[in-house]
């Protein structure tokens, strides 16, 4: 079973343009409107690939209703605690160049309370069949290791985590020893306080520490260069895929959703890296953050190339 929490659910509107101009008249050529959040992203494609997921988190208000009423529409299992406030949306400038500007808003406070109702949710999940998966920012009100405490509290129960944060929530999430991790380049850099651009054998020696650390298997995101798949046992570089790439957002959402399939079909490794590579690069040709379809998948998923490292 596979367990999404989103923090911070967005309604995401995505919008193309033609080019941004600053300061002036912007006229907005398409619009697209999604029920959107790292984690609701993730079952969104777990979804799409085959699998089934509960996603969980905060709603609130009107945005709230229709996030649950979307997902409830796409087949999906949810189990979102209210919360006072309006959930936010996140308004994504596509240019024609494909470069993205995002305007991500706040979201509403959670109080202890509510969070406290979260944290029941999740210990009933908790078994040993159970993959956690922690995505995203965090509204207000959430202390900045919670991350770090689900996991430990799941940890108890035999259950997995599988952790896509960044920042700070990326460094406290560490403490709790989570069993996967997604960070991209820019994340492991300011974790080891780097001032320059790491190699690519600096980012498997950075990934290797984290697999000292207690990780299981770490996925390195490279953008259109590619990804790093790191275990104990294994070590792989994947190049790049080539599309028509409409934007960059929900890549890494739909990497971890294949990573987090792969786990409860448990997949073999090669096998599942495959799939996170073409998860990945259709999702850079949809539009907004919907899903890529599992048929383009396993058309890309035929292109990937796996090098030994």
């Amino acid at each position: 079973m596979i367990v999404t929490v989103t923090m911070n659910p967005a309604i995401d509107k995505t919008v193309d343009i033609g080019k941004f101009e600053r300061g002036d008249l912007n006229r907005i050529k398409r619009v697209e409107i999604d029920a959107g959040g790292k984690g609701i992203n993730v079952s969104k494609t777990i979804r799409e690939l085959g699998g089934e997921s509960i996603a969980t988190g905060f709603v609130g208000g009107t945005s709230g209703t229709i996030i649950k009423q979307v997902l409830t529409d796409l087949g999906l299992r949810t189990d979102f605690v209210e919360v006072k406030g309006e959930t936010r949306t996140n308004l994504k400038v596509v240019e024609e160049t494909g470069e993205v500007t995002e305007l991500n808003e706040p979201g509403p406070e959670v109080t202890k309370e509510q969070l406290n109702d979260l944290l029941t949710r999740l210990e009933g999940y908790a078994n040993p069949d159970t993959l956690f998966v922690l995505a995203g920012s965090i509204p207000a009100g959430i202390p900045t290791d919670i991350y770090r405490k689900i996991t430990e509290q799941v940890h108890q129960k035999g259950a997995k985590v599988l952790l896509d944060a960044d920042g700070v929530l990326f460094s406290e999430s560490l403490k709790g020893k989570p069993d996967m991790l997604k960070p991209n380049r820019s994340e492991l850099e300011r974790y080891y306080q780097m001032d320059y651009r790491a190699s690519e054998q600096e980012l498997v020696s950075m990934g290797e520490k984290l697999l000292n650390q207690g990780v299981s298997m770490a996925a390195i995101s490279l953008g259109q260069m590619g990804a790093i798949f790191l275990t104990k046992e294994k070590r792989y570089r994947c190049p790049g895929l080539r599309v028509k790439a409409h934007s960059t957002v929900g890549a890494g959402d739909a990497l971890v959703a294949a990573m987090a399939y792969s786990w409860d079909e448990k997949l073999p490794l090669e096998t599942c890296i495959r799939l996170c590579m073409g998860a990945s690069a259709g999702a850079v040709t949809s539009i907004g953050t919907k899903p890529p379809k599992r048929s383009l998948v396993d058309e890309l998923v035929e292109q990937v190339e796996l090098l030994e490292i």
